[in-house]
């Protein structure tokens, strides 16, 4: 038996759709933190705000394909662009829940260098920025999914006919 099989065997249901959540957010979390420290260190050396910003935008991307396609695979209600455009909203959002702590952390508490060290500026950056603020925007955004971006379960006979996303049929519509 594979991992994925007992996870699902010992997993009530109704956590599975959150463990698909955690495991997306923490794949994303690896790419948004990974090309943070690597853009804050190298190319963009001064503009930590910026490092973060593209840093979420590429992971947020890499985040809708896994969430659409797997996480909230059962779920729908809406039509796709609708869909990507909420996502985006919602990530948007996050994105700013995100940078508060580390905004907080650089420009507030005034931790940057030369006042501290390269490696205190960057442990304060990587805890404010990759751990508290994507603690923050995590807990925002399976909420704001689930409500506003696939709101819908979908029924098995909606993910039979292949609708798989795209909004259900409804009378007067």
């Amino acid at each position: 038996m594979n991992l994925v099989e007992r996870v699902r065997e010992v997993l009530p249901p109704k956590y599975r759709e959150l463990a698909k959540f955690l495991v997306v957010g923490g794949s994303s979390w690896v790419v948004d933190s990974g090309l943070f420290l690597i853009l804050s260190h190298t190319i963009l050396d001064e503009k930590v705000i910026t490092s973060k910003i593209i840093s979420i935008l590429v992971s947020t991307i890499f985040s809708y394909i896994l969430n659409r396609e797997w996480s909230f695979s059962h779920r729908g209600g809406r039509e796709r662009h609708h869909e990507a455009m909420l996502f985006f909203l919602v990530n948007g959002i996050g994105l700013l829940l995100n940078l508060v702590p580390l905004w907080i952390s650089h420009y507030l508490i005034g931790i940057s260098q030369p006042d501290y060290s390269r490696l205190t500026v960057s442990v304060a950056d990587f805890v404010s920025g990759s751990i508290i603020g994507t603690l923050i925007g995590m807990a925002f955004r399976f909420w704001a999914y689930r409500r506003f971006v696939f709101p819908d379960e979908l029924s098995s006979a909606d993910e039979q006919q292949g609708t798989g996303g795209e909004p259900p049929v409804r009378a007067g519509s």
